[in-house]
């Protein structure tokens, strides 16, 4: 699908956002090896979000949805049964790597396969700690693989890259290990799993740079809230600072601190955004997001708060390139293994739109203030790469052409609908 978009001007609008996509991947995955029924609402009913459903279905897991309400009848922590064939993860590198965490302490083997850009995520990032801890997997570094049932020891590992999902994997697995497992950042992460394991009655202990799991005997189905994508409000946000005249607030967003890096660079960068209405929501963070029409000016970015924006980069470089000065985007190398090469997909389809920017190894470096044309630009079948350019062409002149546009079903459906609607 090639969706054509043209510039706006005077947006003043309060939006509803897609639910959080890691948060949803989470809640369907632990309520799988829970006792009892969990019931989940707001759930992302998103391309990624239902393979893992699908997935769990196939270990046995009989899971009921309507709309963004589902409910999880549970099998308990050791009642997955071998499925029948491969688990087709589609699109989705969480739900793959964070699967692969609860598969490797199984007593049954089965085998993971997704679609051709999943095939090209590295996965021996987080095979490497699980063969420390007795899991065994078949000799591919990439997808299709099979994991063979094992029996798990804990460990204490000290990720190489920051990680989110590494370090899930890793303390999923911890559920099934004899002894307790440990992983230690150098740099915060997300820490969606800790907080809804902990939810779910795990022994997640927080110290530092350290997150420990305990194994338990079981875990207990809860009712599961869950706010709105900041990933997906980011787009929304950058809008309202770009577009001349403009004020965007986008509601009920978890402002989670280990996801806020981009409001964080937005800021510095002199945006003008204020955070109203704060409360929890099944213990993670939410408030409403205004943004509005700023004069934005080039900042630095390093490694320090890459993870805490890592999704959010793409749009993040939208901003650089409507900022005045130079914005230099550094150890962002994780950018490269998305369902895009993100760093270069994104300086090529900006700088077809007439910005100077320069893909460098691990980030860009942006020289803002170039003004905008409208282009047919490619989203290489990338959520994040096509919205952002959707943003882009809210500042360009003439019209701009996004081809395979559809790919935002992977985790925002209905983007457009609503983007138009501004």
């Amino acid at each position: 699908m090639t969706i054509t978009l043209s510039g706006k001007s005077n947006v003043h609008a309060v939006v509803s956002v897609a639910g959080d996509k890691s948060i949803s991947h989470r809640a369907i995955m632990l309520g799988a090896i829970a006792d009892g029924v969990t019931e989940i609402d707001g759930f992302l009913p998103s391309q990624d979000c239902l393979s893992t459903i699908s997935c769990f279905q196939k270990l046995g897991v009989t899971i009921e949805r309507a709309g963004d309400r589902v409910r999880v009848f549970g099998n308990g922590l050791r009642g997955l049964q071998k499925p029948a064939g491969f688990l087709d993860v589609g699109n989705s590198g969480t739900t793959m790597r964070l699967m692969t965490g609860i598969l490797a302490g199984q007593n049954f083997d089965c085998a993971i396969t997704g679609d051709a850009s999943i095939q090209k995520r590295p996965m021996e990032r987080v095979f490497a700690p699980l063969r420390q801890m007795g899991a065994r997997f078949s000799n591919n570094s990439t997808a299709p693989f099979t994991i063979y049932g094992s029996t798990l020891r804990g460990i204490e590992y000290t990720l190489p890259v920051a990680s989110a999902q590494v370090k899930s994997a890793i303390l999923l697995a911890g559920l099934y290990a004899e002894g307790v497992t440990t992983v230690v950042e150098s740099v915060a992460t997300r820490n969606h799993t800790e907080l809804m394991l902990n939810m779910f009655g795990g022994k997640i202990c927080k110290r530092e740079q350290y997150s420990t799991c305990a194994p338990v005997s079981k875990l207990i189905a809860q009712k599961v809230s869950i706010p709105s994508d900041i990933s997906s409000a980011a787009f929304f946000i950058v809008a309202g600072l770009l577009i001349p005249d403009s004020e965007i607030t986008i509601e009920r967003v978890g402002v989670n601190h280990t996801r806020t890096g981009i409001l964080d660079s937005l800021a510095q960068m002199g945006a003008d955004i204020s955070i109203n209405n704060r409360c929890q929501i099944g213990g993670e963070p939410v408030a409403d997001i205004t943004a509005r029409a700023s004069r934005l000016r080039g900042i630095s970015l390093g490694p320090d708060i890459i993870p805490r924006m890592i999704d959010e980069a793409p749009v993040f470089a939208v901003a650089a390139v409507a900022a005045q000065g130079q914005t230099i985007i550094t150890g962002a190398q994780e950018l490269k293994y998305k369902e895009s090469n993100r760093i270069g997909a994104m300086a090529a389809g900006l700088a077809k739109m007439g910005a100077n920017i320069v893909e460098t190894d691990d980030g860009m470096i942006i020289n803002g203030g170039a003004p905008l044309r409208g282009a047919t630009v490619m989203s290489h079948n990338d959520h994040r790469v096509a919205m952002s350019i959707a943003v882009a062409a809210s500042i360009a002149s003439g019209r701009t052409r996004i081809n395979d546009a559809d790919c935002v079903d992977i985790s925002f459906p209905g983007f457009f609908e609503l983007w138009r609607k501004l």
